[in-house]
């Protein structure tokens, strides 16, 4: 990688420290690695990005809050790759959605382990109550009494559930493992960011380049052209031969209009990628002299044991399997008995008065206390399905996580496979530009030298022009095959070695 890519990197994701997570900047020699190097560059930005196990991504996500706002792109500073991907790992609507989903999976833990402490509630009563009682003429005149009540009682309650069998426990744990679900799927949600980025900005590069071979075959159409009319003004051409040159240099022009609209629209959805508005008015770093991915540096087994061992989808669906088993626990625990404590204490304060006699007034503490054994013997078989629902979901976690497993395996195959073909279609688009070069050149003075006619050079002018746009399809296949290699395996945005290395041998 040069120095001016890795000065780059470095200047955009600088050492930091976080949770007892140090952040890596030592620079990588394979550009292959050019995506998994974007480290966060504020505590917060891109927790996916910076932390190597679900637990710590989730934990940071909690903590952080993310940036409520579109990215702004200034249209005269040229973006490299490092500094695009931490843009959209900032503003890309869908690293804030699960950095959502991964503090709501935090919070659904903390709900659950409430249920080991008491609920204690207060409660303040206001009353005034009027009551007509029945009494004796002797000794009540009209042979009833109006008594009026008026009180005020401050009340506390105290629930506490001392036992049930194992409930609160795999409640926990479940919430537990969707905790490090939504962790794995921050991670991976970071990952596809970053694998989107990226794709764009090759794609976007491609697009460049794709123009730049169009201007430089409308030169060597305008070369022909010329040529041809040279020869028709030296009377050793006809007038058929200069139309058919003036028609290969128009739909020369043709094709740079349409690669240049081709790459404005390129430029558009790489703003999208970052979560910025929309809008041609982005320069990339382009990296001209960046050296290509030629060498693999592991072995397909190699490569799919890293992907099932390091991908966060993967992860992600172990911890749902944990947490379906645990959700089948916490159902067969209903079937067993609840013992919980239940207490209130309040301070009655009441002043009765009546229209025959005198009562008195009150004000003193009571309460109670009770422990009580909850057990339900019938319920209309609602925990039979309730256990039945939750082994249903464990059953089918397993299938999922094998289903992801085969998918993965299939993946990594046909990135290597696909890594492997595009060395091979780099390697001859370049030996096809060097003989079509050599073809156009040697045809054009043949036919200056009037050995050759135009039919001649016009072939291998179009031989010539389809030489570069397959060397600038085969540069980009190269290098979105190598990042592909790194997204299937896991490795995206994490600090293992890079699954590839440049023609020089040399490796992160």
């Amino acid at each position: 990688m040069p120095a001016t890519l890795r000065s780059s990197i470095v200047h955009h994701r600088k050492t930091r420290t976080r949770d007892g997570l140090r952040l890596m900047t030592s620079p990588m020699h394979s550009v292959a690695a050019l995506s998994l190097l974007c480290w966060a560059a504020t505590a917060g930005a891109q927790c996916g990005g910076i932390s190597s196990t679900p637990s710590a991504a989730e934990d940071c996500a909690f903590h952080a809050v993310p940036t409520d706002r579109a990215a702004q792109i200034d249209p005269a500073h040229p973006y490299p790759l490092a500094e695009l991907i931490d843009i959209a790992e900032n503003n890309n609507p869908r690293t804030h959605i699960v950095w959502e989903r991964a503090k709501q999976a935090a919070e659904r833990l903390g709900i659950a382990k409430s249920a080991y402490y008491p609920v204690l509630s207060g409660i303040a009563a206001f009353a005034d109550q009027r009551t007509i009682g029945p009494f004796p003429k002797p000794l009540a005149p009209r042979g009833y009494t109006m008594v009026e009540v008026p009180a005020i009682q401050p009340e506390l309650t105290l629930d506490y559930l001392l036992f049930d069998f194992g409930k609160r426990e795999a409640t926990i744990d479940a919430a537990t493992a969707e905790k490090l679900a939504a962790g794995a799927s921050f991670i991976r949600a970071n990952q596809e960011v970053a694998f989107v980025v990226a794709t764009a900005y090759y794609k976007l590069q491609t697009a460049q380049e794709r123009l730049t071979a169009t201007q430089e075959t409308l030169k060597t159409a305008q070369t022909t052209q010329d040529a041809a009319e040279a020869q028709l003004n030296n009377g050793r051409s006809t007038l058929p031969d200069v139309l058919n040159a003036r028609a290969e240099t128009s739909q020369a022009v043709f094709d740079n209009e349409s690669a240049d609209g081709d790459q404005k629209i390129a430029r558009v959805a790489l703003t999208e990628a970052i979560g910025a508005e929309p809008s041609p008015n982005i320069i990339i770093d382009r990296q001209d002299k960046t050296s290509l991915p030629q060498a693999l540096t592991m072995t397909i087994e190699a490569l799919i044991d890293r992907a099932i061992q390091d991908r966060p989808d993967l992860a992600a669906q172990a911890a749902e399997i944990r947490a379906a088993d645990q959700e089948a626990r916490a159902a067969k625990a209903e079937y067993l008995p609840r013992i919980a404590l239940s207490a209130t204490g309040a301070q009655t304060s009441i002043w009765p008065t009546s229209d025959y006699g005198q009562l008195g007034n009150a004000s003193e503490p009571t309460w109670s206390v009770g422990l009580g054994i909850e057990w339900r013997l019938f319920d209309g078989g609602a925990r039979k399905n309730e256990l039945a629902i939750a082994q249903s979901k464990g059953r089918a976690a397993r299938d999922e996580m094998r289903e992801k497993q085969d998918q993965a395996t299939r993946e990594v195959w046909t990135a290597y496979i696909g890594f492997r073909t595009a060395m091979r279609k780099q390697q001859a688009a370049e030996a096809l530009l060097d003989s079509a070069n050599a073809s156009y050149s040697a045809s054009l003075d043949a036919y200056k030298y009037g050995v050759k006619n135009l039919i001649d050079v016009v072939t291998a002018e179009k031989q010539l022009a389809q030489a570069r746009l397959s060397g600038v399809s085969a540069r980009s296949e190269l290098f979105l095959q190598a990042v592909n290699l790194e997204f299937v395996t896991g490795n995206l945005l994490r600090k293992q070695p890079s699954a590839t290395q440049t023609q020089d041998g040399q490796k992160p």
